[in-house]
């Protein structure tokens, strides 16, 4: 009997992919074979996001086009899940895609193979735990390298943000399932790991009687760190972590052994009443605190950030209260966006989105252009320095990879090198790219 094929097409964030990777683990369980080529697909699945309109409206594009693959296949079946779905509570964006046969949460893929096997999807009556899901081992496609769900869902309710409306309100995953997955992922070969969760960083343990007796720390976030440190990964990292949690005993974890050397902090303003609007639960004065005694305890950190621009009211005179805050932390990196109104949140409800495209798009190029030249001027310090890098790709004879401060870095190589720590002698420091030799 030939298996049938599905193809995922997963757009967005790591939390979209590590639950990509699970959803083939279901499929493959039941019987499903995975393929690349999305024509020979007996059913199409894309994994959403909902953070701007304009990943909304490539997901109506995405899903016709593969709709006009029935002419060939008319048995084909198209599932839409993730952001796009969860956040639909009208049923608005489900009438706009009606020709689909699958729109469901992503906490609901665990009844994916009754639905295939029905070639329909059914609402079932009883609410089930959205972090169930979360049990299902993902299939991970680098042996080298995964991401760790640790928490799934958001309490903070942001004013511009669809992530509790899409995925629900916090729920932690144990520690003794956590431990066990990362446990096996080193077993089978895995060098680093990246933990997920949407403030991650809140992270409560359902179980705290699985810790280490001798676990020095009584936060949960800082003592599921430290468990980790004692098994044999190389590379830790996490995202995104959430400033107010970011408590003394998380600040002291970031300098254990195999904590990676970056830190990606959201700040989104720093301008104090841009940040209330946003509902965000931090000032910028404690902002910069806790960003002082982050690099008390690891001066030598690279920093990134997420900053929102042109969000509802904000004058140009808060606008500058942002740079002069990306110059005080002095930011590695920085992931900037135009603010983007999405339906159903409250920003929506209760401001006006009145910055102009064309200023929103001035104020993203002005952050742009001093990130380029921040990250230009620490990358020197790496020039004739020698660095460790995982790579993870290889092409036409030059390597590609990352550094402990999660930097590109690239070198003449081959695929022999995939999936190994090695050291690097940086040669040039570009802005985006360490280029370098095998040391």
């Amino acid at each position: 009997m030939i298996k049938p094929f599905y193809f995922i097409l997963v757009l967005g964030c790591q939390m979209n992919k590590n639950d990509a990777e699970r959803m083939e683990t279901i499929l493959q369980n039941a019987g499903w074979s995975r393929t690349e080529n999305k024509e020979e697909a007996d059913a199409i699945f894309i994994v959403t996001c909902s953070v701007r309109q304009t990943a909304e409206d490539r997901v109506y594009g995405l899903a016709h086009n593969f709709a006009k693959l029935r002419r060939k296949n008319p048995n084909l079946l198209i599932g839409i899940t993730g952001c796009m779905a969860g956040r639909d509570t009208d049923g608005k964006i489900r009438q706009r895609l009606s020709f689909v046969n699958f729109f469901f949460p992503i906490h609901e893929m665990t009844k994916l193979p009754e639905w295939l096997k029905e070639k329909k999807q059914t609402v079932s009556e009883v609410k089930e735990d959205s972090g169930a899901y979360l049990k299902t081992p993902p299939k991970i496609s680098e042996n080298f390298r995964a991401f760790v769900s640790i928490q799934t869902g958001c309490n903070k309710f942001c004013s511009y943000c669809v992530v509790p409306y899409a995925r629900g309100r916090e729920k932690c995953r144990p520690v003794k399932d956590t431990m066990e997955e990362i446990r096996r992922l080193v077993d089978n070969g895995c060098l680093e790991v990246t933990l997920l969760g949407q403030a991650v960083n809140n992270y409560i343990a359902p179980d705290p009687e699985n810790f280490s007796k001798d676990n020095p720390y009584k936060d949960h976030f800082a003592a599921l760190i430290w468990e980790i440190n004692q098994t044999d990964l190389k590379r830790l990292h996490y995202t995104a972590p959430y400033p107010n949690h970011m408590t003394d005993e998380v600040i002291d974890a970031l300098a254990l052994p195999v904590q990676v050397n970056y830190l990606h902090l959201p700040v989104q303003s720093g301008d104090n009443e841009v940040l209330r609007r946003m509902n965000r639960r931090h000032t910028r004065e404690q902002y910069l605190e806790i960003v002082k005694k982050i690099k008390a305890r690891v001066p030598d950190i690279a920093l990134g950030t997420d900053i929102i621009v042109g969000f509802c009211g904000e004058t140009e005179e808060q606008f500058e209260r942002t740079l002069d805050l990306y110059r005080q932390c002095d930011f590695d990196i920085s992931y900037h966006a135009r603010y983007s109104q999405r339906s159903g949140t409250l920003a929506a409800k209760i401001f006006k989105d009145d910055v102009s495209k064309e200023e929103k798009k001035r104020r993203w190029r002005k952050i742009q252009n001093l990130m380029e030249e921040t990250t230009l001027r620490k990358n020197q310090k790496f020039q004739d320095q020698i660095v460790e890098v995982l790579v993870d790709r290889s092409e036409a004879g030059v390597c590609w990879g990352t550094t402990n401060e999660m930097k590109t870095a690239s070198f003449p190589g081959g695929p022999e090198l995939v999936g190994k720590l090695v050291k690097m002698m940086v040669e040039k420091a570009d802005v985006w790219v360490l280029f370098g030799k095998l040391n």
